[in-house]
C-alpha cells in the first residue's frame, strides 16, 4: 500500500504520536531545569517565560520540567511493559494454538484464570509486595500481568493457520517446530501483533498512572501519574491551582488517544477489505459528483444511463412513450 493510500486518520495519529515522542525525548534537553529543583513557592502561578511558564507545584518545582520528564518516564514504562506483555502473549498463544492437545488445554486454562482475575488487582498486590519500586521493576510487573488477552487472541489465530496447506508442506520438508512457528505461522500474525502491542503500550501507561495516583508508583522518579498524585494530595483542585493537574492530565489523554487512534488506523492499513471498501466509497462519491456536473450542464438532461449517454426522463423511468 502506497503512502498516498493512507487515510487522513493515520496521518493525524502519526503526527500526534511523533509529537508525544518528541516531548519525551527532546523536552528534557530543551527544559534544562531539573524536576527536583525548587524554583518557586507553593503553587506559584504561571509566568510568561522561564521554568515557571506552567507555574510551580506543591514543592515549588517547575511544572513544565516535571511534565517533560514525566512524559518520558511514562513512555519508557509503557514501551517496556507493552513489549514484555506482547512477547509473552505471542509465545504462549503461538505454542498453544499450533501444538494443540494437552499443551493447549494447560495453557488455555492458565490464560482463562488470568483473565478471570482483574489485572489491576494483581498489579497492586505485586507492587505492594516489592521492597523497592523503580522504573524497570514497575514495567516488569505490568508486563508480566497483562499478557493474557494477547495470548488468547494469538492462540485463536494460530490454531486456524495450522490447518493450512503450507504448514503441511513445511512439515514434509522436515522443518522443526520452532522453525515452522517463526517462518510459516508468525508472518501471518504480524499485523495483529503490531496492533496488539500498541494497545499493550497504551494500557501499560494507564496502569502506571493508576498505580502512581494510588501511591504505588516508581520511587524517586517523576511520571505523569506521580504529578497527579501530589496534585490530589495537596488539594490543587480545591485551591484552584489548575496548572498542577491540567498539564499532566492533558498529556496523559493525548498519549492514550494518539495510540488508540494509531491502532484504529493501522487496522485499515493491514486489512485489504477495509481499504477496498474505502476506495469503493471514494469512487462512488466521485462518480456521483461527475453525474451531478453532467446533469447541470444539459438543459433537459436526465440521469446518465449505463451505456454512457444521457437518457431522457421518460426513457430513464418507464421506457419510451409510444
Amino acid at each position: 500500500m502506497s503512502l498516498r493510500g493512507l487515510s487522513p486518520r493515520f496521518w493525524v495519529a502519526a503526527v500526534l504520536v511523533a509529537f508525544v515522542i518528541l516531548v519525551g525525548l527532546i523536552g528534557p534537553l530543551i527544559v534544562s531545569t531539573s524536576p527536583d529543583a525548587t524554583v518557586g513557592g507553593l503553587y506559584d502561578k504561571p509566568r510568561c517565560c522561564g521554568p515557571l511558564i506552567l507555574g510551580a507545584d506543591n514543592e515549588g518545582q517547575s511544572v513544565i520540567s516535571n511534565l517533560v520528564y514525566g512524559t518520558r518516564t511514562s513512555l519508557i514504562i509503557g514501551l517496556l511493559a507493552g513489549l514484555i506483555g506482547t512477547a509473552i502473549g505471542l509465545v504462549v498463544g503461538l505454542v498453544a494454538g499450533y501444538r494443540g492437545g494437552w499443551v493447549d488445554d494447560v495453557l488455555s486454562a492458565i490464560v482463562n484464570v488470568g483473565l478471570a482475575i482483574p489485572v489491576l488487582v494483581i498489579i497492586i498486590l505485586v507492587s505492594v509486595s516489592l521492597p523497592q519500586r523503580n522504573l524497570y521493576t514497575l514495567a516488569l510487573v505490568i508486563g508480566f500481568t497483562a499478557w493474557f488477552w494477547v495470548a488468547r487472541a494469538v492462540r485463536a489465530q494460530s490454531s486456524s493457520i495450522r490447518t493450512r496447506e503450507h504448514i503441511d508442506v513445511a512439515k514434509l520438508s522436515g522443518a522443526g517446530f520452532w522453525s515452522i512457528l517463526r517462518r510459516d505461522v508468525l508472518p501471518y500474525l504480524l499485523s495483529y501483533v503490531v496492533m496488539a502491542c500498541i494497545l499493550q503500550i497504551s494500557g501499560a501507561i494507564l496502569f502506571e498512572s493508576t498505580l502512581s495516583m494510588l501511591g504505588l508508583g516508581a520511587s524517586n522518579t517523576t511520571s505523569l501519574g506521580t504529578m497527579l498524585y501530589w496534585a490530589i494530595q495537596w488539594g490543587s483542585v480545591r485551591t484552584g491551582a489548575w496548572w498542577a493537574f491540567v498539564p499532566p492530565t492533558f498529556m496523559l489523554t493525548l498519549i492514550v488517544f494518539s495510540l488508540l487512534l494509531l491502532q484504529s488506523s493501522l487496522n485499515e492499513v493491514f486489512n485489504p477489505r477495509l481499504r477496498r471498501g474505502r476506495a469503493a466509497r471514494k469512487r462512488a462519491k466521485d462518480e456521483g459528483e461527475e453525474l451531478e456536473e453532467v446533469t447541470v450542464e444539459g438543459e433537459d438532461a436526465g440521469p446518465v444511463g449505463s451505456g454512457g449517454f444521457l437518457e431522457t426522463p421518460v426513457s430513464a423511468g418507464r421506457g419510451e412513450s409510444r
